[in-house]
């Protein structure tokens, strides 16, 4: 069910490259009450047209200054219209020892409600 707990995906992790997840394991990872932060990067108008409930924004262009708001024991998703800005942060985020997913696609691809 979450493949990127265990075989190819973790071995993509450990060689480096990033690693994506589909929205739809995202929301099933939600509704199984796993403990991860949904990052949303976009900026604030963006975001309250419509995000992932209980996502925290940090806007892109202010992660590198506010990477101590997040949490370290929790895995993180990082979320944006398309895929690229979070695959950005991701890669910050990786850098700086973060357990960290981009979400393939971002929200055009997310399958769940959108919260406003």
């Amino acid at each position: 069910m979450f493949e990127w707990l265990v075989g190819k995906k973790r071995e993509q992790k450990s060689s480096g490259s990033l690693t994506h997840i589909s929205g739809q394991e995202v929301l099933e990872m939600i509704q199984s009450g796993i403990k991860l932060t949904i990052l949303d990067v976009r900026e604030q108008h963006e975001f309250r047209a419509g995000h992932i409930k209980g996502a925290q924004l940090i806007p892109l262009m202010q992660l590198s200054k506010r990477v101590h708001e997040l949490r370290t024991d929790h895995l993180i998703i990082t979320v944006c219209r398309s895929g690229n800005r979070s695959a950005q942060a991701a890669r910050l985020l990786r850098g700086h020892g973060f357990d960290v997913r981009n979400m393939h696609g971002g929200m055009l691809r997310w399958p769940g409600k959108v919260a406003k």
